[in-house]
Order: structure tokens, then C-alpha cells, then sequence
């Protein structure tokens, strides 16, 4: 099978087949790679809970963040591909473990293959659509996700670009946000506090950018108030971070507070914080393939 692709944003008319990608930003074939499927206990509460989140980290990615912890799977492709139907697969054997949830890391680019593997099996546990933000409008009305975990990384194209290489990432991420919103504006959480359906808004604080965050904070009040917000302080710089002398730095305590200060003073209904010790390069997973061809929860 072949496709010319025009599934994100980026509308890059690649030619993708099931093992190659001819001319894409995300150089991802229609089949899905890889990188690891573990029980991920590091999400939010409410994600996570106590028996951890089955986890799909998918390698590729249609944004190209220079600060990415994860930029060996997300840049450099790692992993192994599967098909559509050992991607169900996958899916039975998360639902199987026990897990809260089935959490799809970075799915944008893999729409298709996600949408063929449900049509062979539909998980009864909550499917959550983990992605940066910069996604079809059009896909995410689709309805197909219960729980909609979605980065606003920026709240300016110039800033986008300047980071991640995307020139009209808020042009999409305002209306995909938006579009979760319609579909799920209101959580609705399990009688042990896991979310079951919903929206959760993550913002990832940069050194030197608390006035974004503080501009992203009043766009969700504005656009998304019923939501969940999560403000993350983890940033580690990685990847090709040290290029940028704005970034190359963890945020400062008196960056973080001056955000969660503005936060407290909005009186949100749904808010997670995290507490700076997040940001240490411990927490971000091994990439190791476990999981992909046989279950090892």
C-alpha cells in the first residue's frame, strides 16, 4: 500500500508505504515504529494512578524540537515496526495487564496505522491520545481517543519555529485543543480518581519563557477552562539545547513560582503541578524495545 501523506500539519505530500517514507518531515513509513510498550508510572495522577499507564512510546515525530529528551526515538527513528495487527495485538495485552489506560505517546503521525489496528480490536479501557499539540483539527474530531493528553508547547509561531522548527504550530494546536475540548469538555473520572474521559492541557515551562507560559495559563482559562491543566517543570536540556544559550538550563525556582503564583491566582478547577525534582534526566524512559514483540509487563 502507498499513500501520499497529508495527515498533519506539516502537509508534506510524502509518499509513504508501509516500510519507507519518501520526502516526510516525520520520516515515518504507514507502518508504526516502536520504541518501548511498559506500565508508565511517571504521568499525571490521574493517568497513571497506582496500577501505572500502558505506554506506547511511537518513534518519529512531525515537529522537530531541539530541546527533546526523547530525540533518539523522535529524531534519530529508533524502534522497530510492527503491524496493524500486532498493534492490536499490543493493545489486548496492555488492556490484559491491568493497566488504567492505553497511552499512544506521539501517535499524530501514525494516525492511520492506530485507526486500522482499532478497527481489529477496541480496548474497554480508556485510549489515550498523547501527542504535542500539532495535530488535524479534522483527525481529532474523529472522536476516537476517550482521554485527550495534549501538549501547548507555544503560544507564538516565532517561538515555535525558533525550537521546533514549525512555523504555524499555534495556527494548528489552538484549533486541535479546541477540537478535544468539544468532544471531551468535561473530565469524568472512575471511582479511584482515573480519568476515564477528558482533556488534559500540558505546558512544559522553557528557562527564559514564564511570560509564554503565563500567556499559554490565560489562553486555557479563556478557551478550555473545564479542562485539566498541567504545568511541568522537568525540563533537562537535551538534544541540541546547548546551541541555544536561552535554554540551556533548567528553570530557576523563582521562574517556577512566578508561574505557579499566576496559576494559583486564576482559581482553576483542574490543575497538576510538579515538583522541580522532576526535572533530572532519571525519568525519561530506556528505550529498549521492550514489549513490542511479546508482552513483558
Amino acid at each position: 500500500m502507498q499513500i501520499r501523506c497529508n495527515n498533519c500539519p506539516r502537509q508534506c505530500n510524502a509518499l509513504r508505504s508501509e516500510s519507507e517514507n519518501i520526502g516526510g518531515i516525520c520520516k515515518s513509513a504507514l507502518l508504526p515504529k516502536i520504541a518501548k510498550v511498559s506500565l508508565h508510572n511517571w504521568e499525571e495522577p490521574c493517568i497513571s494512578g497506582t496500577k501505572g499507564s500502558g505506554t506506547l512510546f511511537f518513534s518519529g515525530c512531525s515537529l522537530k524540537c531541539v530541546f527533546c529528551q526523547n530525540y533518539n526515538i523522535s529524531q534519530e527513528n529508533f524502534g522497530k515496526r510492527v503491524s496493524t495487527q500486532r498493534l492490536a495485538e499490543i493493545f489486548r495485552e496492555i488492556e490484559a495487564s491491568g493497566a488504567h489506560n492505553i497511552n499512544l505517546v506521539n501517535p499524530t503521525h501514525y494516525f492511520w496505522a492506530i485507526e486500522q489496528a482499532l478497527n481489529i480490536y477496541k480496548p474497554k479501557i480508556p485510549l489515550v491520545y498523547n501527542s504535542g499539540g500539532y495535530d488535524l483539527p479534522e483527525n481529532i474530531k474523529k472522536g476516537i481517543f476517550d482521554v485527550y493528553l495534549m501538549d501547548l508547547k507555544y503560544i507564538n509561531n516565532e517561538t515555535a519555529f525558533k525550537y521546533s522548527k514549525c512555523d504555524n504550530y499555534t495556527d494548528f494546536a489552538f484549533n486541535a485543543i479546541k477540537a478535544a475540548y468539544e468532544l471531551q469538555n468535561e473530565p469524568i473520572f472512575d471511582e479511584n480518581g482515573i480519568l476515564q474521559k477528558g482533556l488534559i492541557v500540558r505546558h512544559l515551562i522553557l528557562p527564559q519563557h514564564t511570560n509564554d507560559a503565563i500567556k499559554v495559563i490565560d489562553w486555557f482559562k479563556e478557551n478550555t477552562p473545564n479542562a485539566i491543566l498541567s504545568i511541568m517543570s522537568q525540563y533537562v536540556p537535551m538534544y541540541k539545547a546547548e546551541e541555544y544559550k536561552t535554554i540551556n538550563r533548567q528553570i530557576t525556582k523563582r521562574e517556577y513560582d512566578k508561574v505557579l503564583n499566576y496559576v494559583s491566582d486564576k482559581k482553576l478547577s483542574h490543575v497538576y503541578t510538579q515538583k522541580r525534582t522532576s526535572s533530572d534526566a532519571k525519568y525519561i524512559p530506556d528505550f529498549n524495545l521492550d514489549g513490542i514483540e511479546k508482552a513483558s509487563f
